[in-house]
């Protein structure tokens, strides 16, 4: 599909998950979709941004990405060199903003031989409009950039801004790869629940609305996790029965660990992709 641009647009370059979360939430919060244009070389992935949520497409960068004002780039770290390469050209005075985990802002800078530039650690629930993203501004970001990025992610859920660009290693540690904990977790909640007789489909049930709720009791709660989980343990009953279990098997240890590991990894990511 090829159509005339509007000026002053909106270019993605990457048509993913991440990328048709924000484009799709932009659209219902009112964003025209003729405004934004979608950069994406495979053709089925091009055909369903087409097809599901309106916006202009092109298999590669072209000169037309020159009409737009901001650039998300929402593409695999280990391609991120190359397609700002390819871009870099075509978009010179724009904002960019990158959602690629590890790749640091300095590298990508010198790819596109730009400033502007705002790094985000998102995670998966923005696909659900409950997500939330670690933000990180280079020098050169202005608050008004900075404005339009919380614009473009508002759809998606929260933000928080970091002072330390080596601080979302630790948010892709915390947030970024948090979701897979919660379903690891909620597989084996599901796992012991069918081991002690209930449907697996019933166990999971449980499973979800009760990581759910405590969740938002958590965040709706002035008090601490602590004092929450404190709260709903009787010394002697089932919830310190489970506890004590947890404590004996060192999970707390072994979960922290869990996040150092993957903490680590973003930043070799950062290491092994961001090189010329």
């Amino acid at each position: 599909m090829h159509r005339e641009t509007r000026a002053g647009g909106l270019a993605f370059i990457g048509g993913g998950n991440m990328a048709s979360a924000i484009i799709g939430g932009l659209i219902k919060s009112g964003h025209p979709a003729g405004e934004i244009q979608g950069v994406e070389p495979d053709a089925s992935a091009r055909a369903r941004l087409e097809r599901d949520l309106g916006v202009l497409t092109l298999s590669a960068p072209t000169a037309e990405l020159a009409r737009a004002q901001a650039v998300v780039w929402a593409v695999k770290p280990q391609v991120l060199r190359e397609a700002a390469l390819a871009a870099r050209g075509h978009v010179p005075h724009a904002l960019h903003l990158s959602v690629a985990a590890g790749i640091r802002s300095g590298d990508l800078a010198r790819w596109l031989g730009g400033e502007r530039i705002v790094r985000a650690m998102p995670n998966t629930p923005a696909l659900v409009g409950r997500g939330i993203s670690g933000l990180f501004a280079r020098a050169a970001v202005t608050a008004q950039d900075r404005a339009t990025v919380e614009r473009l992610l508002a759809p998606t859920g929260a933000h928080l801004w970091v002072a330390r660009e080596e601080d979302l290693d630790a948010v892709t540690a915390l947030s970024g790869s948090g979701p897979a904990y919660v379903f690891y977790f909620l597989e084996a909640m599901q796992r012991a629940g069918a081991a002690m007789g209930l449907p697996p489909e019933q166990a999971l049930t449980l499973a979800i609305h009760t990581f759910a709720g405590a969740a938002q009791l958590a965040q709706d709660a002035d008090e601490p996790p602590a004092t929450l989980r404190e709260r709903v343990t009787s010394k002697g009953g089932t919830t310190y029965a489970a506890l004590q279990s947890l404590r004996a098997s060192r999970v707390a240890e072994h979960f922290e660990s869990a996040l150092f590991a993957a903490k680590q990894r973003a930043a070799e990511m950062g290491d092994e992709f961001g090189s010329d």
